[in-house]
């Protein structure tokens, strides 16, 4: 029997449920393991004092030699500039860490870019039967590997204060729409930044003005989001967003995520 264990005496024991595998791998004990990529990741981000990110999502087929390589240098080259400034902040915690889903492509030049300047770097991989695999630039203590593509959505959103979101495909415009909606319906209960990088491939993909003429999204939802083609014009705009609603003396401090859940 699969809760028996032999201790070599010829006596089993019973074993404890948390200690069984094939009760953790099992239909009844799905709830434990959705707890588990909750729980997990937390104990880290509170261990590494990390109190919010910024978020980098694009292809995974966009590589440093490949016919796209463009974004991924710029890539590169905003999580650098990103983490170089984050880590000159005066504060004891770790603020707006780079974030990428862990992978190769445009989520490996974010966590490269952020480990050439020397700073802490998130990778929330997911397990797919392709591509998806770690890079070797997220920092050891902060790689996590997750089954369940919603909990792992819920950790993208949770922590973040910005989102650059590079060319991509259904991954990518998932996430992107994920994270409009919430914020678009106030599920998210912070100020969050979402910059999408390359206006010629996103007004090509995404016609946004169609849906507001088509009354899919009002007007003011076409606010929720800015455009950057080069790499000084988005760290401007992080950077202006940032400085206004979360580093400015006089603003009212916001609780941090890592305490309180704003989703």
């Amino acid at each position: 029997m699969d809760n028996i264990k032999d201790d070599g005496s010829g006596v089993g024991h019973p074993l404890l449920a948390y200690k069984n595998e094939s009760f953790l791998d099992s239909p009844d004990a799905r709830s434990l393991r959705i707890l588990s990529e909750y729980l997990y990741p937390l104990s880290h981000f509170r261990r590494e004092k990390v109190l919010d990110t910024i978020v980098f999502f694009g292809s995974a087929r966009t590589f440093e030699n490949g016919p796209n390589a463009r974004y991924y240098h710029d890539a590169r080259e905003l999580a650098r500039r990103v983490t170089e400034w984050s880590n000159n902040l005066a504060n004891s915690a770790r603020r707006f860490v780079v974030c990428s889903g862990g992978g190769p492509g445009i989520m490996e030049a974010a966590n490269r870019g952020a480990h050439e300047a020397g700073g802490k770097t998130v990778g929330l991989n997911i397990g797919l039967p392709f591509e998806q695999r770690p890079n070797p630039f997220i920092s050891p203590e902060l790689c996590f590997e997750f089954h369940y593509f919603f909990m792992r959505k819920f950790w993208f959103a949770y922590l973040a204060k910005g989102l650059v979101v590079f060319p991509g495909g259904f991954g990518t415009l998932d996430e992107l729409m994920e994270i409009l909606t919430l914020v678009q319906t106030q599920k998210l209960m912070k100020k969050m930044a979402v910059v999408l990088y390359g206006s010629d491939f996103w007004k090509e993909i995404l016609n946004f003005e169609a849906l507001v003429r088509h009354g899919m999204i009002a007007a003011e939802d076409l606010s929720l989001f800015q455009m950057a083609d080069d790499v000084d014009t988005a760290f401007h705009l992080l950077e202006l967003f940032l400085n206004k609603h979360y580093l400015e003396p006089d603003r009212e401090k916001e609780t941090p995520a890592i305490a309180k859940s704003r989703v």
